[in-house]
């Protein structure tokens, strides 16, 4: 059975801006209000997409949201024609008219947390759509996502797809940010770590201060129940506390894993060792983890350069390549890591990218957030509903489809223009035509 992982990248969508809604991820927050290019961030999506495909890996394409959610500002009370609904909105609560015109589904490594069907005991994949209950503009992708995971992954034999998670505090999920997992290759049984910032019932108390932990340990446990793992193939580890007050307002900003590697910050976890000594215990094959510790890079420089929210790919003679955003470049430290404890170190990571992703990383996302990593096999890939497999010509048409219907200047001010809504369902009417999703959005049901 050739199982590949595929990294199933988040098209970035027209209404793409800087609004700092995100408390916690100090990139959101620090270039609130800034004019975003939603052109240049698509392209910029598209071009690390294609350049990945180019080098031989598997890779996919999930369309954005419907933005602005109309719907979602008519059940708040606002009432009339849409350009009614705008115009009232931006003058009484603009700050929920920029939560519902968020690009945010971009960041796919949000989307869903995901089994593949080797370590499944039905044998088929599963999928769960995260609730992303912490944020008011996260919380209204949930059923669009689950529309388009259930259109994408539709064979029953072979795809499993479960509710989302009860939006409430206490099963609050953020998807395969905070998931991780390892194995010796794809096709072989796989360990799963789940990584949680606070307890719901229970626990020490002991949490961030500053931030608010996002994932919940109930949720993570929940979503491992619905996909039948068992004890022997989960771990479930506690964040760091003053990970997240430092701005690591997910995991896969202060560790990335893949295959038997796992790349980590010595602040990722509140216990190292024991979170170490769990995977080693269940992991078929040895595990290699590369530790960076705080004197080479610090936390800040961790959460500015967005080191660890690299994509690590594995390549088919054992070694590793890292996508790294170019923001890595920038910091010495890191680039100094990069080269010097990385690359020469003892692990199979031999190839550093650098990647263009400013649009996205002024946000607080970088290559890793843009993409839903999906272990499939030869026939599960066949068995793919719509076009969404990446190749040379789905890629023109994309890059064509972005240049017509994107503009290239977004000020939080423009959101409550009437046009751009119109501009935006237009566009993405279109995209369902391209990737043959059938009717996914609400305004096409």
């Amino acid at each position: 059975m050739s199982v590949r992982e595929v990294n199933f990248d988040g098209l970035v969508g027209p209404t793409h801006n800087y609004s700092g809604l995100a408390h916690g991820n100090v990139a959101s927050m620090s270039h609130e209000g800034l004019v975003a290019n939603p052109r240049e961030a698509a392209l910029q999506g598209l071009e690390k997409m294609k350049s990945l495909m180019d080098a031989g890996y598997a890779q996919g394409v999930l369309p954005p949201q419907q933005r602005p959610d109309l719907g979602a500002l008519r059940d708040l009370g606002f009432a009339g024609s849409d350009a009614q609904v705008l115009a009232r909105a931006a003058d009484e609560a603009p700050q929920v008219l920029r939560a519902v015109c968020s690009a945010s589904s971009m960041w796919t490594a949000n989307a869903a947390t995901v089994t593949p069907s080797v370590d499944a005991p039905d044998g088929r994949a599963h999928f769960t759509p995260a609730n992303l209950q912490s944020s008011f503009h996260r919380y209204l992708e949930p059923a669009t996502t689950g529309r388009v995971l259930a259109s994408i992954f539709a064979d029953e034999a072979r795809f499993a797809h479960h509710p989302v998670l009860p939006a409430t505090p206490a099963f609050s999920d953020e998807g395969a940010a905070n998931h991780t997992r390892l194995a010796g290759d794809h096709g072989e049984p796989g360990v799963h770590l789940y990584v949680y910032g606070r307890q719901a019932f229970g626990g020490d108390g002991i949490a961030p201060r500053r931030y608010p932990a996002r994932q919940t340990l109930e949720a993570s446990q929940a979503v491992a129940r619905q996909h039948g793992l068992s004890d022997a193939q989960t771990v479930f580890a506690q964040q760091h506390p003053e990970a997240i007050d430092a701005g690591v307002f997910h995991n896969d900003v202060i560790a990335v894993g893949n295959g038997p590697v796992l790349l980590y910050h010595e602040v990722a976890f509140r216990d190292e060792q024991g979170t170490l000594d769990a995977l080693r215990e269940r992991m078929a094959s040895p595990l290699i983890p590369v530790r960076v510790p705080v004197e080479a890079v610090s936390l800040d420089d961790a959460v500015a350069s967005y080191l660890f929210n690299s994509q690590l790919l594995s390549n088919p003679d054992g070694t590793m390549t890292l996508v790294v955003p170019g923001e890595c470049q920038e910091r010495e430290a890191v680039w100094r890591c990069l080269q010097d404890h990385l690359l020469a170190g003892h692990n199979p990571i031999s190839e550093v990218v650098v990647k263009d992703v400013k649009q996205s990383m002024r946000n607080g996302g970088g290559p890793a957030c843009l993409r839903l990593r999906v272990a499939l096999s030869e026939a599960e890939r066949a068995a793919l509903s719509g076009r969404v497999l990446l190749d040379d010509a789905l890629h023109g048409e994309l890059v064509a489809w972005v240049e017509r219907h994107y503009r290239d200047r977004l000020a939080p001010a423009d959101l409550a223009d009437p046009a751009l809504a119109s501009e935006t369902l237009a566009a993405l009417d279109e995209l369902t035509g391209l990737l043959r999703l059938g009717s996914v959005y609400p305004f096409q049901r």
